[in-house]
């Protein structure tokens, strides 16, 4: 591997006052941030004199060296030059940054990072579940067989062991063991356990805590209260026990107070409250079956908006496992994305716009498999009509799998494949309804659709023009003398020059660089840009190409166009320091992506809240950093319109 960087990174880590003075070192887009002891002890002047840095600043008790877009590399660097001596977090933020967030985005956050990591396993038992369910209507296979037996048991072991996968996926998130969590899930699943339950005998503890008889076979609620618990017991015991014997005593001391709370008390809370919502689903079964599918089917593309489907899916998980079939969330889900593909798939056929054309087309393919951000930021939300439509057709199928009960058997995808999913007591019927409810909201939704195109869409002449503009050669718009001098009728040559046309990433208000709150991007030292004010939480490219760079916290993007040309996306100032707290849907490294194709949704009042900027900053990284950026507009600008053109 290539060392090229390791002077810079040996520099970089003397001036700054050398291992010694260095407490906790990360990094963000483009540069180290170094937490330190004395920040007098800097060399601030040789710092900014050195080849490679661009510049420092000090900032929030952060000190701060810009590198620029190879700051991975220099950041690999200066870990392999101090070695274990501070804790790097690549991509993330220091834990002495304090976050400000309410409790209800706190709650749907962490229960999603959670559940997040299970879907792979989720989906797969599921769809084992289906395929069994499929051989036994087909009666290739019979209920009372071995085949069926062994089949069954690979689906469920996910959701028998779910506990266990739970405790590690939480352990996890929450930085503490995963090994020692799941093996305190995995004691309130031992057979010996499960015997003592079947047997009904009273079981007490030291004959002085009663344990009360529960099975946690596919259990949530219990561990997820369970592991919270051990967070604050794993965290105080290693701050006690001296580290000589760490290792030994904060396990052994885990294991018995946890698994005494985890029997005793937290587990038979937590059982107590999957009653209340068992009791919740009944409810909802027997009185307003509708309601769910509905709800879910109406405004699904809200929810994925605010990030609330991610509070939501988890009850259709825990509804799953207590009564082995699921109707909270699968079923709307399924019919909003159906009919979310088929409105896009009718933009295509309706709109005259080549790129709006492309994005529908490819949209509409992936909603009906199940994912609908491409539609939902790209065509739903600029033309407004395709959601409204898409809202009611979803809302007219999910009626239709609320009113039959459709439940699904097992999860998954929320795709075309998923019907599979509705496969179950030994019957195709499920399945028959959720087909019914998927044409009912494609044909609703495109006929919609359909309809409100004639008046929402460009006029075929305008549209015809516009076409015609698109397939002028690229390059820089003709100046007004040369457009005169085309003539009446005819087009004006276009002069060539290497200039990158950035599009704005979101709506708000256009800002100078020089005007921006960040220093270091204001100074012009990561190069030349333009930037936003947002009023949008979808953040989108600003110009076609491929993702060259992802950070893991989704604040920040490099993107590569095909004339070589690298833009820098970066949401808010310093929110590297959020951790990714506040950031969704973030797009990968690799991806390819048009211009007005969303990167990532960002909870601007969060950002806000944090105290940082939301201004969104869009800088072309490998130009001339005095190139000259030509600004196209002022004051209020929609999300995908042309902002700045900057020199090459």
């Amino acid at each position: 591997m290539s060392r090229q960087y390791a002077p810079l990174a040996a520099e970089i880590v003397r001036l700054v006052g050398g291992r010694a003075n260095i407490s906790e070192y990360y990094h963000c887009q483009t540069r180290l941030r170094f937490v330190l002891k004395d920040e007098s002890a800097v060399a601030v002047d040789e710092l900014n004199a050195t080849d490679g840095i661009a510049k420092t600043l000090s900032k929030g008790g952060v000190f701060q060296v810009v590198v620029g877009m190879h700051v991975k590399d220099v950041f690999d660097e200066v870990e392999r030059e101090l070695g274990s001596l501070a804790t790097p977090s690549a991509d993330g933020g220091t834990a002495k940054v304090k976050k400000r967030t309410n409790v209800g985005s706190a709650v749907i956050e962490f229960v999603s990072s959670v559940f997040q990591p299970l879907i792979p396993a989720l989906s797969g038992a599921g769809m084992v579940k289906a395929l069994l369910a499929l051989l036994v209507v087909l009666k290739v296979v019979s209920t009372g067989s071995q085949t069926y037996a062994l089949v069954n048991l690979f689906a469920d072991a996910v959701f028998y062991f779910l506990p266990v996968l739970l405790a590690f996926s939480a352990a996890q998130k929450l930085k503490i063991s995963p090994i020692l969590a799941a093996a305190v899930a995995a004691m309130m699943l031992h057979p010996n356990w499960v015997a003592l339950v079947g047997k009904k005998d009273p079981v007490t503890f030291f004959d002085i805590l009663p344990f009360p008889l529960v099975n946690y076979s596919g259990a949530v609620i219990p561990i997820i209260l369970v592991i919270f618990a051990q967070y604050y017991v794993e965290r105080a015991l290693t701050r006690v026990i001296p580290k000589s014997v760490n290792l030994v005593f904060v396990p052994m001391l885990t294991f018995l107070i946890m698994g005494t709370l985890a029997l005793g008390v937290l587990g038979p809370i937590g059982s107590i409250l999957s009653g209340y919502l068992g009791s919740f689903f009944s409810f909802l079964s027997t009185n307003a079956a509708w309601a769910p599918a509905l709800l879910v089917g109406a405004t699904l593309p809200v929810m994925v908006m605010f990030g609330l489907h991610n509070g939501i899916a988890p009850l259709g998980v825990v509804q799953l496992a207590q009564t082995g079939k699921e109707s909270i969330f699968g079923p709307g889900a399924l019919v909003s994305n159906i009919a979310m593909g088929a409105a896009s798939l009718v933009v295509a056929f309706r709109t005259r716009d080549r790129k709006t054309r492309q994005i529908a087309t490819a949209g509409g393919i992936t909603g009906l498999m199940g994912i609908t951000e491409p539609i939902l930021y790209g065509i739903a939300l600029p033309k407004r009509y395709p959601l409204i439509a898409a809202m009611i057709g979803g809302g007219a199928g999910g009626l239709y799998a609320g009113l039959t009960q459709t439940h699904r058997f097992a999860t998954g995808s929320s795709g075309l494949p998923a019907v599979l999913l509705y496969i179950g007591d030994n019957s195709l019927q499920n399945m028959v309804n959720i087909i019914i409810a998927l044409v009912i909201s494609a044909a609703v939704s495109a006929a919609l659709t359909f309809l409100l195109s004639f008046r929402f869409e460009k006029p075929a002449a305008e549209a015809a023009a516009a076409e015609a503009d698109a397939s002028l050669p690229s390059g820089p718009r003709a100046t007004a003398s040369e457009a005169a001098a085309g003539g009446e009728g005819r087009v004006a040559t276009l002069v060539r020059t290497e200039t990158v046309e950035l599009a704005a990433p979101c709506a708000g208000t256009v800002v100078p660089l020089s005007e921006v709150a960040d220093p270091v991007f204001a100074s012009g030292a990561m190069g030349p840009g333009i930037a936003v004010e947002p009023v949008e939480s979808v953040i989108a490219s600003p110009v076609s190409g491929t993702v060259a760079v992802a950070m893991s916290t989704g604040h920040a993007f490099g993107i590569k166009t095909e004339d070589g040309a690298e833009v820098l996306v970066h949401v808010g100032i310093d929110t590297v320091t959020m951790k990714g707290e506040g950031f969704h849907g973030a797009l990968a490294k690799g991806a390819r992506v048009e211009a007005g194709q969303p990167l990532v949704t960002a909870d601007l009042e969060a950002i806000r809240a944090a105290g940082h900027p939301a201004t969104v900053l869009v800088v072309v990284t490998n130009g001339p950093k005095d190139a000259p950026v030509e600004q196209l507009q002022a004051g209020t600008v929609a999300a995908g319109s042309a902002i700045a053109a900057v020199g090459r």
